[in-house]
């Protein structure tokens, strides 16, 4: 992972170089293994090198092709490279001469504007061709790397891995866009879209998105979208299980590609534990080893599932095992109060967990960590029920029920899910979405109220930003469709923004300790496998991810492979960092009222205060924790006069 940025003056005037390395400077902890710049005339591109492969080791970006004067930067780690070279030749090229933007820009030059939709891997990337003048953009299928871009017809287009980095030029509006303030404190609001951001005229790049931009007009397109096709058809779950473990092993196997360390992060869980699985005997079949994992773990296994899974885990072969225990949060501080207080957004306050695996991370100078996200969505098993029932197998929907309810500890009886299921499945669809919508109109005003109540959030500011018709505009993310396939019913999950801004938040913890993270379950390859494979491939027996399990078999113990429910330690790392930080809290919360009052509802935040602080009742530490954070955020990007320059 890198930092990239550039400047295309739409109204021919030269860059300023000052301007240029200004927003380098801000991308600096993304790359800090060298930074670098070109422009001419009207254009200028910056790039922050963090080296993690070997073919970056000998890439000096931005690249100027001597063939065609075409000039690339790019926060990319291109998976198909040997397909790329075949196709491309550059056969004659040493492979790990070839860097991933000269595979890119080979690319451009046979597919031109299509080229993305031939990369694989993860990749954002900016080309400048001075033969059309124009400066063309990609952003990866799933959104891994980020790029944000601020556009201003006929005078300005500006791009960057962050906003930040595009904020120091005074051409740009610094406003912020308080309805993306309103998504904070009504958390579910966070996936609304994949494109806004905290900053008025700012915005994201969609995953699989391109841009092509020249001093006339600027052109956005969508290069590839999901597609499920036909559901595959094997012979048996062992055939099933090994064409799965395939295609996975060579997306784990890619991400294995490191200059130095790579790791992984290590849960309780199938998924970070099936990538830990696969990557360590894949470097101990190419002599390397063993493999660093970072785990977090409670101070007692024995009251502590997720804890307990953890050591089980750790007892595969070829590890390398780093624990973070929660009773010993202490080691990492002060470094992470200091990441707890410098967030680039509000969103991530919550991410303390992942934050301190990072850090252990950094510490052991791990510079790319593999995970197990979204293993959940990519082998989630929908309306499985509703479809058995559909096709009249009661018997087989009355099993998987009852499995469910025994997985989940009874949050989901097996009555209930029998009863909604068949009402999906014979009620007849225009009935459905009737019901639907009455309800909706029914309930609208109770679920805002609720929302309203159950937040910090000030009833004032929530009218002014229309948050029923942000709360709405949610809902319509989430309806799933009727008689929908497998495939169909994964690919809207999966396109769904919420799995964007969660790689988003990953990336930005991850950057901020110039760490690279991987995520195998986001191949592509892996992708639309997956979305291909029937029902009961996803779901058996009420256990989720049955082909995961079923493959895992002498790969991760079992222990790990039939753990029951889910439990994470993630609001357990919170509260002790609260804790060891309650008198920077309250300051900051009483220091900051006035910029907070805007946004937050003053009653609410000091009962919050009054219940944590005083009472010593943690049920209300989360407004308090949102409340000091939002307080530092507004309090960092109000410095700058909020006006548009002309």
């Amino acid at each position: 992972m890198s930092g990239i940025a550039g400047i295309f003056n739409l109204d021919s005037r030269p860059v300023e170089v000052s301007d240029l390395w200004q927003m380098i400077s801000m991308l600096e902890r993304r790359g800090p293994d060298g930074s670098n710049a070109w422009h001419e005339g009207p254009v200028g591109l910056g790039q922050t090198m963090l080296v993690t492969t070997p073919e970056a080791s000998n890439e000096r970006l931005p690249h100027v092709s001597a063939q065609d004067g075409l000039v690339i930067i790019a926060d990319a780690r291109i998976d198909n490279r040997d397909d790329l070279i075949d196709v491309l030749g550059f056969r004659d090229r040493e492979g790990d001469k070839l860097g991933d933007s000269e595979l890119i820009l080979g690319a451009y030059r046979k597919w031109g504007e299509t080229c993305p939709e031939k990369l694989l891997g993860d990749f954002a990337f900016a080309l400048w061709d001075p033969r059309q003048q124009k400066l063309f953009c990609a952003r990866d299928h799933f959104g891994i790397r980020p790029f944000y871009y601020y556009h201003d017809p006929g005078r300005i287009f500006v791009f960057a891995s962050e906003p930040g980095a595009i904020l120091v030029l005074k051409q740009v509006p610094y406003m912020i866009n308080e309805a993306r303030i309103a998504d904070f404190l009504i958390s579910q609001l966070e996936g609304i879209d994949k494109t806004s951001s905290f900053f008025e005229e700012i915005y994201r790049l969609p995953p699989a998105h391109s841009l092509s931009i020249t001093d006339a007009a600027m052109q956005q397109k969508q290069y590839w979208s999901l597609e499920p096709g036909p559901e595959l058809k094997l012979g048996s779950d062992k055939a099933y299980g090994e064409a799965f473990l395939e295609v996975f092993s060579k997306s784990v196997s890619c991400r294995l590609r490191g200059n130095g360390l790579v790791g992984a992060m290590l849960s309780g869980g199938m998924d970070s534990g099936s990538v830990a699985a696969v990557a360590s005997r894949l470097l101990a079949e190419r002599g390397l080893g063993p493999l660093p994992t970072f785990s977090a773990v409670g101070p007692d296994p024995e009251t502590c599932i997720e804890t307990r899974t953890i050591h089980a885990a750790l007892a595969m072969d070829g590890l390398d095992p780093h624990l973070v225990n929660l009773e010993n949060l202490d080691e990492l501080l002060p470094d992470l109060e200091e990441l707890t207080w410098s967030l680039d957004e509000p969103f991530d306050s919550h991410m303390t967990v992942i934050r301190a695996l990072y850090l252990a991370a950094h510490r052991n100078r791990v510079k790319a960590v593999l995970d197990g996200i979204d293993g959940d969505t990519i082998l989630s098993a929908g309306s499985q029920i509703v479809r058995l029932l559909r096709r009249g197998k009661w018997l087989t929907a009355f099993r998987e029920a009852l499995g469910q309810d025994v997985f989940w500890g009874g949050a989901y009886p097996a009555g209930k899910v029998l009863f909604r299921g068949a009402c999906r499945a014979f009620v007849p669809g225009p009935v459905l979405r009737f019901r639907r919508a009455l309800l909706n109109r029914s309930s609208q005003n109770t679920q805002l109220e609720k929302n309203i109540r159950e937040s910090i959030i000030s009833p004032t500011f929530a009218d002014r930003v229309h948050l029923d018709q942000r709360l709405q505009a949610l809902q319509m993310h989430r309806l799933p469709g009727d008689n929908l396939s497998p495939g169909q019913e994964s690919a809207e999950a999966i396109n769904h923004p919420y799995l964007t801004v969660g790689v988003e938040r990953y990336n930005r913890a991850a950057s901020a300790l110039s760490i690279e993270p991987r995520h195998p379950f986001l191949d592509r390859r892996v992708v639309e496998f997956c979305i291909t494979l029937p029902g009961d491939q996803k779901l058996n027996h009420g256990w989720p991810k049955a082909i995961l399990r079923h493959e895992m078999s002498g790969r991760l113990p079992d222990g790990v492979r039939w753990r029951l429910g889910k439990q994470h330690l993630g609001w357990a790392y919170t509260t002790k960092l609260m804790d060891n930080m309650q008198d920077n809290l309250r300051f900051t919360i009483n220091e900051n009222m006035n910029i907070l009052l805007p946004f937050i509802d003053r009653d609410s935040v000091n009962n919050a205060c009054q219940s944590y602080f005083v009472a010593k009742d943690p049920g209300l530490a989360e407004k308090v924790y949102e409340a000091a954070h939002l307080a530092v955020w507004l309090n960092r990007h109000r410095k700058r006069p909020q006006v548009k320059s002309k």
